[in-house]
């Protein structure tokens, strides 16, 4: 399990867009507003998956 900090993520819209996009990309994660987190289980290329997304979207993603 990873956890990602993701700043830019305030709204219920915001977890909709990038829960969509890790649902497309087939990942295992958990999206939390009140921590402003997504949590990935699996590799380090599922890791690599989710922060690629969270840039396209527009998101700062850092691994916690």
């Amino acid at each position: 399990m990873t956890i990602i900090n993701v700043e830019g993520m305030h709204c219920g819209k915001c977890v909709e867009r990038i829960t969509k996009a890790m649902e497309e990309a087939k990942l295992d994660f958990q999206v939390s507003l009140e921590d402003k987190t997504v949590t990935v289980e699996g590799c380090g290329q599922c890791v690599k998956t989710a922060l690629e997304i969270l840039d396209d979207l527009g998101f700062d993603g850092s691994v916690a």
